[in-house]
């Protein structure tokens, strides 16, 4: 492929956003944003990423029932889903039940905090099994 990949970020911590954006652009890659489940699935449709990173706790719409949509869309379902989140250890003040995870259809799950140089093997290693 000749094109760059593209990345969709959803997470409703605009500091990390920027500084995991900042990450993400040291590599060749064009990065999407949203900040919240909602805007997600909006910007999902609109640029049809090559890979998505996905919050679980974001309010609106948190992200397992944000990647719960993005798997019943005939468009988007193959697009690999990497759930970057600090669930496991905030689950408690969520109010998110601790089994809802166990069915989602992501691909993978990256604890926060995450090293650049973890996120970016992470990020790599999906996209070349996307073709790029």
């Amino acid at each position: 492929m000749n094109r760059r990949a593209r990345i969709l970020l959803i997470d409703d911590d605009r500091s990390f956003v920027e500084a995991t954006k900042t990450v993400l652009e040291s590599q060749p890659y064009d990065i999407f944003v949203a900040y919240d489940g909602d805007e997600g699935l909006r910007k999902a449709r609109e640029v049809t990423p090559d890979l998505i990173l996905l919050d679980v706790i974001m309010p609106v719409k948190d992200g397992f029932a944000a990647a719960e949509q993005l798997k019943k869309d005939p468009r988007l379902a193959s697009i690999p889903t990497l759930m970057l989140t600090s669930f496991a250890s905030q689950r408690a003040g969520t109010g998110i039940p601790a089994g809802r995870g166990l069915s989602l259809e992501a691909e993978d799950y990256i604890d926060k905090p995450v090293s650049p140089q973890d996120l970016l093997s992470t990020v790599a290693r999906y996209l070349k099994k996307a073709g790029f």
